[in-house]
């Protein structure tokens, strides 16, 4: 199994990315995963605390669990998949299986941060886009989807996620294989010939 990461900051297009890569490789073995479904556990946690808790630092992650999945799907295992639900900040009780594949395409804000996860990474992709484009995406996204209000987000961007952004995320650029400019619609054909040319 051959393992494509596409990384960057929040409201860089990994989403939009892999909705085209989707669109485009219908007929080729390959799976997708979000590391946004590998969430640690918080449920004893209350809401209020959970809500205070930042996601976008590694220690939110459960990269133990998200390796083994991915070192199981190489020995041509099925993996149950939690489901999370981003409102509540919940892990739920269901989970969606994912299938041994030829390809897995692996999505998150901080999948290169840790050496394990960042070992099982054949070919890293990076998004870079400006702060002011991420920021107006985030803000978009989380009203219309999350239900938070933009006044949060925008505080949220100023007093956290620029800085995590400058320890956890931008640093990581550097193992990256191929860095693609989304501050536009970004331009996938280098990825859907590298996923054909290893889909044989």
């Amino acid at each position: 199994m051959f393992v494509i990461g596409v990384t960057g900051g929040t409201g860089s297009g990994k989403t939009t990315v892999i909705n085209m890569l989707k669109d485009k490789t219908k007929n080729i073995d390959i799976s997708f995963l979000s590391s946004d479904s590998y969430y640690k556990d918080n449920s004893h946690l209350s809401f209020e605390q959970r809500d205070k808790l930042n996601y976008d630092e590694p220690n939110a992650m459960d990269f133990d669990l998200l390796t083994n999945h991915i070192k199981y799907l190489r020995k041509g295992k099925s993996v149950n998949v939690p489901d999370y639900c981003f409102n509540n900040h919940l892990r739920l009780n269901e989970t969606t299986v994912t299938n041994p594949c030829k390809i897995l395409v692996l999505e998150g804000i901080l999948i290169l941060n840790n050496e394990k996860l960042r070992s099982e990474i054949n070919y890293s992709i990076f998004l870079d886009c400006p702060r002011e484009i991420r920021l107006k995406r985030r803000v978009s996204r989380d009203v219309k989807e999350r239900g938070r209000k933009k006044a949060d987000i925008i505080n949220l961007f100023k007093n956290v996620l620029d800085e995590t952004h400058k320890i956890y995320v931008g640093p990581f650029k550097k193992y990256c294989n191929l860095i693609l400019d989304t501050s536009k619609q970004a331009n996938i054909s280098e990825i859907i010939n590298l996923i054909k040319k290893i889909s044989g």
